[in-house]
């Protein structure tokens, strides 16, 4: 839906728009309805020669309608939208999918490492690629990821993914991505980390096979070549 302003890039991006669109449809009917009828009754109810005031106290069954009704549909609408928002938390937090590549993210004062497999397509060993501030991924290949920090809280963005999520140091958090769309993106931290924060960028570069397979034979270290 705002894929024509923001770019969406993995699979997850078109249902978090989606949310953040039906929040907005919602939030913006009930502000412009409510914003027309203060108006309304500002216009209506002005001062005019030969009409006098009149004293409400609130409990008249005619005017409690004002607030009831409207009070009740609102929580309908907020309904909506927490089971929207948990089933879109569920897809992108809770489910997940078997994953093709299995790679590690640091955050560091003021750097992103990225360490991913090599030509054996396994993490943790000998042939792996080691690289800074550049991550280099497959289009349409599924990637968990390892997210670790080695010193304060960081947070890993990668906004045409619509991906965010805190980096704490100690802890190693598990999440995942599919790229559906090549080309080269920004990485962000998303934490104020210290004094370097708004330098620490980086970018994600999501090549076809054939590119991807011929840079992981060209940055595979030589010993274990």
């Amino acid at each position: 839906m705002l894929h024509g302003l923001i770019t969406e890039a993995s699979s997850f991006a078109g249902s978090i728009d989606w949310l953040i669109f039906l929040v907005l449809v919602l939030v913006g009917f009930w502000f412009i309805l409510a914003e027309g009828v203060f108006f309304w009754l500002i216009f209506r109810f002005r001062s005019r020669p030969g009409h006098t005031g009149q004293y409400l106290t609130g409990k008249e069954k005619h005017i409690k309608r004002w607030i009831n009704i409207p009070h009740a549909l609102v929580l309908v609408c907020d309904v909506v939208i927490v089971i929207a928002a948990i089933h879109v938390w569920y897809i992108v937090k809770m489910d997940l999918p078997p994953a093709d590549y299995t790679i590690r993210v640091t955050g560091q004062q003021w750097a992103w490492v990225f360490q991913q497999p090599g030509e054996d397509g396994q993490l943790d060993t000998p042939d792996d690629i080691f690289t800074t501030d550049s991550l280099h991924v497959e289009v349409n290949k599924t990637y968990q990821f390892l997210l670790e920090s080695r010193d304060v809280i960081h947070d890993f963005s990668v906004p045409v993914f619509r991906l965010k999520q805190d980096a704490v140091p100690g802890r190693t958090i598990t999440g995942w991505f599919r790229p559906t769309k090549t080309g080269t993106f920004d990485v962000q931290c998303a934490k104020l980390c210290g004094i370097g924060h708004g330098v620490m960028e980086g970018s994600l570069v999501v090549e076809d096979q054939a590119h991807h397979t011929a840079w992981v034979a060209k940055n595979t270290p030589a010993a274990a070549q």
